[in-house]
């Protein structure tokens, strides 16, 4: 393969640190000269039932943009990107020109890209200053954040993830997808999640690892020996009381089209790297979003009995969270505060992996 043109690679080699669901990095790229590229991207609907109609990939492709033109500015160059309008919502292409700019100047998140990272383990509870929230808030611009502070507010959103936790880890359709996105015996991994980064103890991931070799004893520990709960414990429930705080992220208004979720995604970049210029760690916490949208417009997500009322009864106590309009205008949870850096985390495929020939 021919040497890329600069400074492309060295933007690209950038913008491939962007965060995806399960680190499926639902992209790939085509460059055309030294100031053209193609981000072809895609989602992972038709066989993932966390991205419901292709949502959480395009807030991906959202991150992905918004960390190539914040490294871009590092080139004096500014990105303009549009969809081209014929692509299919599956399969998004986003046309990139960089452009020299006078008036650019490298951006103070450019540090913070390759540093950014999930950390599951449990959080420091000490609030964040004002300062903190106003710039996390300033982050975004015309989205806006709420925050959920404070010991009562902790404990009911750790109870809601909790719960949430049981449906997701008793879900025949999450199974394949939990499955195929741990990399075992890892405290890195290019295109997984390694195991030592899910924020379990030594013992519980050896046996879950032995567990989810096949659903058949999924199922059973799960319905005989309650095999979802140290692994809700650790992952959901005590990482949601330790914490300064979760947080929603709110659009302007409900978003409906590839690009009101893509706009959400860049905001939600910002969010993440100015929290982790501010030396705070960062979870999401998206799978209660995603169940009671498949609640509230009556989707079939699932052959297990139960799982429609479930997802309908945790619909509601997050409606008691966030009430309507809100809950329609939320782009992203998840849960904040200080803490160790992850000491385990997903790494990124070569970028020589992510262009398309």
């Amino acid at each position: 393969m021919q040497p890329l043109p600069q400074p492309v690679a060295e933007i690209l080699e950038l913008a491939r640190w962007a965060p995806s669901g399960d680190n499926t990095q639902p992209w790939r790229f085509e460059v055309i000269d030294d100031h053209r590229l193609v981000v072809h991207g895609f989602d992972t609907r038709d066989h993932c039932v966390y991205d419901l109609d292709g949502h959480s990939s395009q807030i991906a492709h959202g991150a992905l943009l918004e960390t190539l033109s914040i490294a871009a500015s590092a080139h004096g160059l500014r990105a303009e990107i549009r969809r081209r309008p014929d692509s299919p919502d599956s399969h998004p292409d986003y046309h990139v020109e960089l452009i020299p700019d006078s008036a650019i100047r490298p951006d103070p998140l450019l540090p913070h890209i390759p540093q950014r990272s999930v950390q599951r383990r449990p959080l420091r509870t000490t609030p964040l200053t004002a300062a903190q929230k106003q710039a996390l808030q300033d982050a975004i611009g015309r989205h806006t954040v709420r925050w959920f502070e404070g010991g009562t507010q902790r404990w009911r959103l750790a109870r809601l993830m909790f719960d949430n936790a049981k449906l997701r880890l008793t879900l025949p359709e999450a199974y394949p997808v939990h499955r195929d996105i741990i990399e075992w015996d890892a405290r890195v991994s290019e295109d997984r999640v390694p195991d030592r980064a899910l924020g379990l103890d030594a013992m519980t991931l050896r046996l879950m690892r032995w567990v989810m070799a096949s659903w058949r004893r999924v199922e059973f520990f799960n319905t005989w020996l309650a095999g979802h709960l140290a692994p809700r414990i650790e992952m959901d429930l005590l990482p949601g009381v330790f914490c300064a705080a979760h947080f929603a992220i709110l659009a302007d208004k409900p978003p409906a089209t590839v690009d009101d979720y893509v706009a959400a995604g860049r905001a939600v970049q910002r969010f993440w790297l100015t929290a982790t210029g501010l030396g705070l760690q960062l979870q999401p916490e998206m799978t209660p979003l995603i169940f009671a949208r498949y609640s509230n417009e009556d989707r079939l997500f699932s052959s297990m009995h139960g799982a429609a009322e479930t997802a309908a009864k945790l619909g509601e106590r997050l409606s008691r969270v966030l009430p309507e309009p809100q809950i329609g205008r939320v782009v992203f949870l998840g849960r904040i505060g200080n803490g160790q850096i992850a000491a385990s985390r997903s790494l990124r495929l070569p970028l020589e992996k992510l262009l398309k020939t």
